[in-house]
């Protein structure tokens, strides 16, 4: 039974280093958006991400992506800058900023999720149809493992869970720690 169970352990590993490499190799393609500049990869995930939630903040876009605070505002600068996503003072918080798309970056929608899906799509053309078959059944298993991965990315659902508190570790910045119990 042991080496059954180290076993399945091993193949879980695998499979995760597979997920790994291939979401690595996902990553590292820049493809390009009909009737837009090139778009890095960053970049496109970003304006994916706010074209599919309007008036979200760049901390929870970055929290959403998985990505440094800094890098996801970067990206949006950039975005701005090519006329992409406008960024919008909160009515109610004159301190938080929201995104939105802008007309151009709704018009280019489709190019952009046909972009964003198209890549995987056509290497898929190339698979054999077991191939196709295991990861169409397999979708449903990894869409539950991507929510798993945002659910580690997210703050404690309960305040009482976990306190934190804000430590100044440079002239501009601050890191946040968690203290007390879990």
């Amino acid at each position: 039974m042991a080496t059954a169970h180290g076993e399945a352990m091993a193949d879980r590993r695998e499979l995760a280093t597979v997920l790994r490499n291939l979401a690595w190799t996902i990553h590292r393609m820049v493809p390009e958006v009909a009737g837009l500049d090139p778009l890095p990869t960053t970049e496109l995930a970003v304006i994916k991400q706010v074209l599919e939630a309007p008036g979200i903040t760049v901390t929870e876009l970055a929290r959403q992506l998985g990505m440094q605070q800094s890098n996801v505002s970067t990206a949006v600068r950039a975005l701005v800058g090519r006329g992409l996503v406008a960024r919008q003072r909160c009515p109610e918080d004159r301190r938080v900023t929201r995104l939105s798309p802008t007309e151009k970056s709704l018009a280019a929608r489709e190019s952009i999720d046909t972009v964003w899906s198209g890549t995987i799509w056509t290497a898929m053309t190339r698979l054999s149809d077991e191939h196709v078959v295991a990861l169409e059944s397999a979708s449903e298993a990894l869409q539950a493992l991507d929510q798993a991965l945002h659910s580690e990315q997210s703050p404690p659902a309960h305040a009482h869970d976990t306190d934190t508190t804000s430590v100044r570790v440079g002239p501009r910045h601050t890191r946040t720690r968690r203290i007390g119990r879990r």
